[in-house]
């Protein structure tokens, strides 16, 4: 078990709590300055007006969760990519690279319970913080793996249904999704009718190179929507050959999902269509 270092919260239009992964000995003083000038180089945790937030810097929000109901998603980004179950309601075998704050991991733990989960991450100071957003524990059928996700997809024998990507370094996307030609490797983890879905942030410039590689690699069955929320894009990528959505039905599924899991299915589903039909993802790969 973790021990977690509490102070006010130096940050003046921040208000609230902040806890470290640090020891009870530590210097309050000192901490709260290297948080103020962006020293610190650890994940760390604020609570304010009753949720709480995993930050890698002030200016860079990972996760955030209700911290009366760490299941809940409350981030719109993180809505958005609950939108592959508008192709695939019941997937059997889910991988994550990038676990953060574990709101998806915990959301799809309470509401896909005939799902297998595997979530990858690399840095074991964000699987430290784990117990404060409620992160269940491993089980048959959940586990978080510390390590290189990029490098667990390439030599990986199992194959998945949907491949959840939300993995950030300090200039955006990493980089090493292109240096490793990770896209590939992923198409090849999928499933006959697997779906990657992938968050993207920042500028354009940053995300752009892998967009196209997408594209490339996925024979343009790429369907992006934007996160106007969030100033996010998600992008879906297809490995079936013959996929064409089937949007008449879609409509009908979004609404069963919505009474089910309280997300805004229906508006996924528009958005999905007129991504496709105004093809956003070409034109996030320019």
């Amino acid at each position: 078990m973790s021990s977690f270092f509490e102070l006010p919260s130096p940050f003046p239009s921040e208000p609230g709590l902040v806890r470290l992964l640090e020891p009870p000995c530590s210097d309050a003083q000192a901490l709260a300055s290297r948080l103020l000038e962006g020293r610190y180089d650890k994940p760390f945790v604020l609570d304010n007006a009753g949720l709480r937030a995993l930050h890698f810097s002030l200016g860079y929000v990972q996760s955030v969760m209700h911290i009366d109901n760490p299941s809940t998603l409350v981030l719109a980004y993180a809505q958005r990519m609950m939108a592959f179950l508008l192709f695939n309601p019941r997937p059997r075998r889910i991988t994550m690279l990038g676990l953060g704050g574990g709101s998806l991991a915990s959301f799809c733990h309470r509401h896909l319970p005939a799902a297998d989960l595997t979530a990858l991450e690399i840095d074991p100071h964000v699987i430290a913080l784990r117990t404060l957003f409620g992160v269940p524990p491993d089980d048959g059928r959940f586990r978080v793996i510390e390590g290189d996700g990029v490098r667990w997809i390439e030599d990986a024998n199992t194959r998945c249904d949907v491949l959840l990507v939300d993995a950030f370094g300090a200039e955006g996307v990493a980089t090493e999704l292109l240096e490793r030609d990770f896209y590939a490797h992923a198409r090849h983890h999928l499933g006959g009718r697997g779906v990657l879905v992938m968050n993207v942030a920042g500028e354009r410039s940053s995300y752009a190179a892998h967009v196209a590689r997408l594209l490339d690699v996925f024979d343009e069955r790429v369907i992006a929507i934007p996160v106007r929320e969030d100033g996010n894009h998600i992008v879906f990528a297809f490995r079936d050959p013959a996929f064409a959505p089937r949007w008449h039905w879609m409509r009908s599924q979004a609404l069963a999902l919505k009474g089910r899991l309280g997300l805004d299915f229906p508006g996924f589903a528009q958005q999905l269509e007129a991504g496709e039909r105004q093809g956003h993802a070409q034109r996030l790969a320019r």
